[in-house]
């Protein structure tokens, strides 16, 4: 059946990416946010090859890669800012056109948003707070807050995308998300501070138990994402109190308040967690709505974004009569097969890599000696490199009409 219209709930890049795949296929999308306007807090910028190849096929890859950066190389290091191991993009082909890109996510939501105004089946309504989501036989509503009071909206399809805290995902199932929330607290900031004379690689993390933290290049004028590892228990303002004095303790030069600029910081814990299901009828979630891991290693955003894909594909599927209703659940059951065999394990071994010893590191940790290998074996290099692939499913394959 052709679809007549999608209801996506969260205009953050997810929400906005697949209502803009939708929209250029002629399908009608209404694409609700509480908010005003694209969030700006600091969160993830770094978007592996599945993420790049979806950015692609809605035509904003180039977009991406003149307004940031192609991501190149990443290193683990010792505290002194050592060497440990590492992994490069060097031995990808010449041609292959879906390296690893970096954007500030608020950079790529207003991209997003750019293309999004120029398809007319395409709707962002900003300040539209849904309360409520149901379903019938032939149709799904969500019921919203808006500037002119409340209304009821329909569709074919509702699409939860609406982030860690999903009312779409509340609806389906309570306020439960099952999983745990790592015991561990860790600070977000972004921050000019030039670290180019400690750190050649475009991403580095350094491993210690407690003085863990990423620094990671995320736009073209220096601005960096560091992001540190933290006593539990303290309020906002006390970690905001305390950054002078963690900056000092952990980062090369021991910068002092002057010698650095931050514009954004943000506390939060590590959630390890994953909807029941993905699918309930005609309501379908995707992205954090969906599942949510650590961000060391950037699986969630890149899971997030290729949950995007395969979606949008098992929407067209149904649109242009290749496929029946059941192809959602054939994407529900792999998008969370994804997330328990590998964004979870991986995203977990990610965080735990940093608190080991750093000097024996290089010789006993199991990544760490592949790595080594690659450094001389430009065939694993490679591979290594095109790892982030197992998250892309082509859902085409699932087509049954």
């Amino acid at each position: 059946m052709a679809l007549k219209k999608i209801i996506i709930v969260g205009a953050g890049p997810s929400g906005l990416l697949l209502g803009l795949l939708l929209s250029k296929q002629g399908v009608e999308v209404d694409l609700l946010d509480a908010d005003t306007k694209v969030s700006d807090q600091p969160r993830a910028a770094h978007y592996a090859s599945p993420a790049a190849y979806e950015l692609d096929r809605a035509g904003v890859l180039d977009d991406v890669k003149k307004r940031g950066f192609q991501f190149k190389t990443m290193a683990w290091r010792k505290p002194d800012t050592t060497f440990v191991a590492g992994t490069t993009t060097e031995h990808l082909p010449a041609d292959y056109p879906h390296r690893m890109v970096v954007l500030p996510l608020d950079q790529l939501g207003e991209l997003l948003v750019e293309h999004i105004m120029r398809q007319p089946t395409a709707h962002v309504k900003w300040s539209h707070r849904v309360t409520k989501v149901g379903q019938e036989a032939d149709r799904a509503w969500v019921d919203v807050d808006t500037p002119s009071g409340p209304q009821r909206m329909e569709a074919d399809y509702v699409i939860g995308c609406d982030g860690a805290s999903s009312t779409v995902r509340r609806e389906l199932f309570g306020p439960e998300y099952p999983g745990e929330t790592l015991n561990a607290q860790i600070i977000a900031t972004n921050v000019y501070y030039d670290f180019t004379k400690y750190f050649p690689s475009d991403s580095s993390f350094i491993i210690h138990p407690d003085n863990l933290y990423m620094a990671a290049r995320i736009t073209n004028d220096g601005l960096y994402r560091v992001t540190y590892k933290e006593i539990p228990n303290l309020s906002r303002e006390e970690y905001i109190a305390r950054q002078p004095k963690r900056y000092e303790e952990i980062l090369p030069g021991n910068p002092k308040p002057g010698e650095y600029r931050i514009t954004n910081i943000s506390p939060y814990k590590l959630q390890q967690r994953c909807a029941q299901s993905f699918r309930v009828g005609r309501i379908v979630l995707a992205a954090d709505a969906a599942h949510l891991c650590n961000p060391f290693g950037g699986l969630g955003l890149t899971g997030g974004i290729a949950d995007v894909g395969s979606l949008y594909d098992s929407l067209m599927g149904i649109h242009t009569g290749r496929a029946s209703d059941a192809i959602l659940d054939k994407y529900a059951e792999i998008r969370r097969k994804i997330w328990v065999e590998i964004i979870d394990p991986m995203s977990r071994e990610n965080f735990a890599r940093l608190h080991q010893d750093a000097e024996t590191a290089r010789e006993n940790d199991p990544f760490f000696r592949l790595c080594v290998k690659a450094e001389t074996d430009p065939e694993l290099s490679r591979e290594i490199a095109m790892g982030y692939e197992k998250l892309r499913v082509d859902m085409t394959e699932y087509y049954d009409l």
